[in-house]
């Protein structure tokens, strides 16, 4: 869910109630080096860093981001190296660390199992993200936005000490990239033991399901099975696109995954997207899902990484009726659906949208895209306009996308803060369908936790089929 709204806090509450509890894997070097720079507090990013099985890349992300006072009022963050089809180590080890810390702490204190979501398309971050969050046990590694056929080997070379190779998806490219991260480069001889995770694609439909199923060196341990009203990125529909009048893709049946047919791959799945009430987890169960995956309720609870300002919005907005979400067509730069709440303040304003300086100084969402003299560039459709176009982009492209990666932190309450004063505005996602949210604020109209939200939603399921 976004950039740490999934949050380790949260991933440990769900695990402790006996589900899999998932960290979002998106963007946790950023969120690693902005905590540091906030003073660490509570010391959990320290104190996780302590169990770091190599102590000298802890001591130097430490040494490089951490202000034991934290930033003076209105000091903008340090930039952070972006990962790119060959990063520097700096850049490598600081991902390592992020993914770490985030997985370690999801684990901290109990037995129960952990995940983190990774993006097909942040295909950059995808190794040393890994690699990270295998250092700390991870248990689960989940994949959507993209077809992920590569993983299962990737995660096959790492458990045993050899290095990770991932085809980079490149516009107008000439010849095949490959980014390649060598474990022993990086932590040295002997490695620490790793286990290989189980790994979950995420797909919309059962055919991706049968073509990665049929191919054991593409394989995964399961699936899920996210619909057109989940939320963040969704696929878009099949055939040509047509918008309604708000500017939303118009799914059809051809959209719905066959869940029969899920079934006869025989390979565990689990539902998504309009599946957080108790009455859908049992039609799951009984259908032949293992269970559901759920977001929006999730995303509602105390522990989420949301601001505490935020999520009561979205509460107040719930208990007033008056709490939509958007599929928009053009908000993200990657050309996938974008789910935004429509939220005063917020990018979901045009207003707001409009008075914001087009800046890409993340990066996560960048594409990479050879130029007519074989270098590679990264462009994203929401820089600013020239430099997209000189970039080679279609300036078509640039039309309504919204700065994601900037936004997503401001979710969490880390909006960087630029020199001429703007800070940077949110921009929430959730699922279109809030039923299950409607459910729990009916029986905690104070607001809910993680284990409120798990126990609601077993309530008519048998707990040992779910």
């Amino acid at each position: 869910m976004g950039v740490a709204v999934s949050s380790w806090r949260l991933a440990n509450a769900v695990a402790r109630a006996g589900q899999l509890g998932v960290v979002s894997g998106t963007g946790l070097d950023g969120v690693v080096a902005r905590v540091l720079q906030d003073g660490d507090p509570g010391g959990h990013v320290r104190r996780a860093l302590a169990h770091f099985p190599v102590p000298e890349i802890a001591e130097r992300v430490m040494n490089a981001y951490y202000l034991p006072e934290g930033r003076a009022e209105g000091q903008p963050y340090r930039p952070h190296p972006t990962l790119t089809i060959a990063p520097t180590r700096a850049a490598i080890e600081l991902s390592l660390v992020g993914n770490f810390a985030e997985v370690w702490l999801a684990k901290e204190g109990h037995d129960g199992v952990v995940g983190i979501n990774f993006l097909q398309k942040i295909q950059t971050a995808t190794l040393s993200a890994t690699l990270g969050g295998m250092l700390a046990g991870v248990d689960y590694v989940l994949m959507g936005a993209g077809i992920p056929k590569e993983m299962p080997r990737v995660l096959t070379e790492f458990a045993a000490g050899r290095p990770g190779r991932m085809t980079i998806e490149v516009d107008n490219q000439t010849k095949i990239h490959t980014a390649v991260l060598d474990p022993v480069t990086f932590l040295g001889e002997p490695l620490p033991p790793m286990k290989r995770p189980e790994f979950l694609a995420i797909i919309s439909l059962h055919v991706l399901g049968g073509y990665l199923a049929r191919d054991p060196e593409i394989r995964p341990d399961g699936f899920v099975v996210e619909g057109p009203v989940a939320g963040g990125h969704s696929a878009p529909p099949r055939g040509k696109l047509i918008l309604d009048e708000l500017g939303q893709p118009i799914y059809s049946p051809k959209d719905d995954a066959d869940i029969a047919k899920m079934v006869a791959l025989g390979l565990p799945f689990w539902m998504a997207g309009a599946w957080s009430t108790p009455e859908r987890v049992a039609e799951a169960i009984k259908a032949g899902a293992q269970g559901v995956q759920c977001g929006t309720i999730f995303a509602l609870a105390s522990e989420s990484g949301l601001t505490d300002a935020i999520r009561g919005q979205l509460l107040e907005e719930l208990r007033a009726g008056t709490l939509q979400v958007k599929n928009d067509a053009l908000a993200s730069p990657t050309g996938f659906p974008f789910k935004v709440a429509r939220l005063d303040g917020t990018l979901s304003e045009q207003e707001v949208y409009e008075a914001r300086n087009r800046i890409c100084d993340l990066g996560y969402l960048r594409q990479p895209a050879e130029t007519p003299d074989g270098k590679v560039v990264y462009r994203c459709a929401s820089e600013p306009v020239h430099m997209y176009v000189k970039k080679g982009g279609d300036i078509a492209e640039t039309v309504g996308r919204k700065c994601l990666c900037n936004a997503l932190f401001a979710n969490i309450g880390m909006p960087q803060r630029r020199k001429d004063g703007y800070v940077e505005d949110p921009a929430i996602t959730l699922g279109s369908d809030l039923t299950g949210a409607r459910g729990l604020l009916a029986e905690h109209p104070a607001g809910w936790t993680g284990t409120e939200a798990v126990t609601y939603l077993l309530r008519d399921a048998a707990t040992g089929a779910a």
